[in-house]
């Protein structure tokens, strides 16, 4: 059994909602945790948990960031974390995979399938094991209880209910 953790110092969680439908914001967490166990040497049988703290929501603008903590869209007060908890693995290729996984935003839960890229694993010059991993999906905001809604003068909207996940992710293999 191999154990990595997710080294935040060499990762990034992103995700980019649509602005009156002719932009993109791309927001980040700024503090997250996550661990994967393996036994097979090309995680085809992964086990993987991720957290985020909700606090931690950047997005360039303060104002912004505020309303996204707010009961509006994560009421991060009463929901301090996002968390997502792996429940299957698909190898595609040798760098293809799709990750199954319950997230889990507020109080919903929903199973979605993540797309992921393997982008190998090297020895650091420090002697420590590291895996790389770019992740991307999509999830409907509006189906995790994120309703909030707002129309522009002539009809348009004003944040989309898509939005596209993006995780750049470096394992530390501990054990």
């Amino acid at each position: 059994m191999s154990t990595y953790k997710i080294d935040p110092a060499h990762s990034e969680i992103l995700f980019k909602v649509r602005h009156l439908m002719i932009s993109n914001v791309t927001g980040s967490f700024k503090k997250f945790d996550g661990s994967l166990e393996n036994e097979a040497g090309d995680f085809s049988d992964a086990k993987i948990s991720f957290e985020a703290d909700i606090d931690s929501i950047e997005t360039n603008s303060a104002q912004r960031d505020g309303h996204l903590k707010s009961d509006d869209f994560f009421n991060a007060e009463q929901f301090p974390k996002l968390t997502f908890v792996s429940t299957g693995i698909t190898k595609e290729s040798d760098e293809e995979y799709k990750l199954q996984g319950d997230l889990t935003i507020r109080d919903v839960t929903k199973n979605i399938t993540l797309d992921v890229t393997y982008n190998g694993t090297v020895v650091d010059p420090w002697g420590q094991t590291k895996a790389g991993f770019e992740l991307t999906g999509k999830i409907n905001r509006k189906e995790f209880g994120l309703k909030w809604h707002a129309a522009t003068e002539t009809g348009g909207i004003v944040a989309g209910d898509e939005v596209k996940l993006i995780l750049n992710v470096q394992m530390l293999k501990t054990a």
